[in-house]
């Protein structure tokens, strides 16, 4: 019978979550090595199945995702054993297993598993990248087909593997037949009106990625009107030299209003010793310190090193008498603002902010 997590202390839930985590990694790695003899002995095909896939799903009742992952590691492990040890220890995980699968031989598989090591999926897309390099993509602007409406319960639902099959056979004939043309240079963007797809960033060389995103009709005419503006400094009207130009003044713009970074500071104003406000000196200091990033360290000596949801943090508290000094202001994400709120003031702080909203 489990143990209720609730009765734990911390160090006894950290070290319960721990084991767990390496008993499912063996778990699973058990898993693979049995589906990679059972494939090899094509029992699959006995058990009345034309494929391993089609047993996974019928008989193991594995998901599509978890299929594939498992059928391309196990095969893998079967030619490269050492994949075996570190799929066990983490080092590998079955995502980043089937993303080198496709580049491994007999003759590089120890060099680039080595170097694969404890790599999450976008390093490794990366070094994937480096290693073997694809051509840049034409970009295109193109309105993909609307959603097919399926009615559930008496209201119009959207079919997204509709619009995901509808989408890529556009781009298939796109390749064929060509996207229209909408970019001065002949380059295009893909946008949607319809069902938002998940915006993508392949890396295709070094210092080259393939972007994708869903964009409504106003940004495809600000683009437009983008490219007309530019048509002096850019004369081909390149779509990935547009936004890069866009870019770089959107983050100068918001670097100046979240850290006071700018290139011509001007001198402070003065204010009260007791002000709450941070002076702009001050935002200008830390953030460059700190690198923009969240700069919680905890006991173990790990850095959370978090670039989203940055806040300005008092290390003493502005309500126990912590002055907005650059030695007593530093960075943190927002889960770590609260967290170190939480250690200074106590759990009831979680119930105040509760009955204050």
């Amino acid at each position: 019978m489990m143990t209720p997590t609730s009765t734990l202390t911390d160090k006894e839930l950290t070290a319960a979550l721990l084991r767990l985590a390496r008993n499912e990694r063996e778990a699973t790695v058990a898993l693979i090595v049995h589906l990679g003899e059972f494939d090899a002995r094509r029992l699959y095909e006995g058990a009345g199945f034309s494929s391993m896939f089609k047993y996974c799903r019928a008989v193991l009742h594995l998901s599509e995702g978890s299929t594939y992952n498992r059928i391309e590691s196990a095969r893998a492990a079967r030619r490269y054993p050492v994949i075996t040890d570190m799929l066990t220890t983490g080092a590998l995980s079955l995502t980043t297993a089937r993303l080198l699968v496709r580049h491994l031989t007999l003759e590089n598989h120890e060099e680039l598993l080595e170097a694969a090591r404890w790599k999450g999926r976008r390093a490794l897309e990366e070094l994937l990248a480096r290693r073997f390099p694809k051509p840049d993509v034409a970009a295109s602007v193109r309105k993909l087909p609307a959603p097919r409406a399926i009615p559930v319960a008496g209201a119009p639902a959207i079919d997204s593997l509709a619009v995901a099959a509808a989408g890529d056979a556009m781009e298939r004939a796109s390749a064929v037949a060509g996207a229209p043309p909408f970019a001065r240079d002949g380059s295009s963007l893909a946008i949607t009106y319809a069902v938002p797809r998940r915006a993508l960033v392949t890396p295709l060389a070094p210092d080259r990625y393939e972007v994708r995103f869903t964009a409504t009709k106003e940004m495809r005419d600000q683009l437009r009107l983008a490219q007309d503006l530019l048509s002096h400094a850019i004369p081909s009207g390149n779509l990935a030299e547009v936004i890069e130009r866009a870019l770089r003044v959107l983050i100068e713009d918001l670097r100046r209003k979240k850290a006071a970074m700018t290139a011509l500071p001007r001198a402070s104003r003065g204010q009260s010793e007791r002000s709450r406000h941070i002076p702009a000196p001050v935002r200008r200091a830390v953030w460059l310190r700190d690198g923009g990033r969240c700069a919680f360290v905890s006991a173990d000596g790990h850095r959370c090193g978090e670039s989203r949801f940055i806040e300005f943090h008092h290390v003493v508290p502005y309500a126990a008498g912590g002055l907005p000094t650059v030695e007593n202001i530093q960075l943190r994400c927002r889960a770590h603002n609260g967290h170190e709120a939480l250690l200074f003031f106590g759990r009831d702080l979680r119930r105040v902010r509760a009955e204050s909203v």
